[in-house]
């Protein structure tokens, strides 16, 4: 084993190596416990490199951020996912808009729909969104799509009000109801025929 791959945290023997690789659920950190174990154990580089299907630059990598991180350091580093498009502030800014609602006059709806959501977003920040992410986006925020009717801008409720106070009461008579048929035969016991009948 040459110098450079010398591990020199001691906090685990070989047999703790062997006995965290049978725990682990990760089976690459598992199989770099084991080439580490070999390590310790005497076996030269290249064979404790071949028998973990690895070459011996790999192993002194991971010897390095053993030594470094000790177990953790064995395990793949989660890769980050792509980076939102919309910062923080632009997002508090979405949250901000579809509270208070399109304006008619200024954005021609009554109600948001995504694609209008997307547009918005393209105008004010520069910023090109699918009206899919759009819809991500207001998930993660809390809001959940919903279908209701618009609400015309011009629309008088208290004359809504009083015209429902006004009109007739529709009977609450129930619908006449269908003719009473007689129970289709088609499941009726089946006699059986005589024999003789036949004859």
């Amino acid at each position: 084993m040459g110098a450079g791959i010398a591990i020199t945290r001691l906090d685990l023997t070989a047999s703790g190596l062997r006995v965290a690789a049978n725990r682990a659920k990760d089976v690459s950190a598992a199989r770099r416990m084991l080439c580490l174990a070999m390590v310790l154990e005497g076996s030269d580089r290249r064979t404790a490199a071949e028998a973990c299907g690895m070459d011996r630059q790999t192993l002194r990598d991971w010897v390095h951020r053993y030594n470094a991180q000790g177990l953790p350091g064995l395990y793949d580093l989660k890769r980050p996912g792509p980076r939102p498009k919309l910062t923080a502030e632009q997002t508090a800014e979405l949250a901000r808009l579809v509270e208070a609602g399109p304006d008619p006059a200024h954005h021609g709806v009554v109600r948001w729909r995504r694609v209008d959501l997307r547009d918005e977003l393209k105008r004010r920040f520069g910023v090109a969104l699918h009206e899919r992410s759009v819809g991500k986006v207001l998930a993660k925020l809390g809001y959940r799509r919903l279908s209701v009717r618009p609400r015309h801008p011009q629309t008088d409720e208290e004359a809504q009000e009083t015209f429902k106070k006004t009109s007739p009461r529709q009977s609450r008579r129930s619908s006449p109801s269908t003719p009473n048929t007689s129970p289709s035969k088609s499941g009726s016991k089946m006699k059986r025929a005589l024999a003789s009948k036949g004859r």
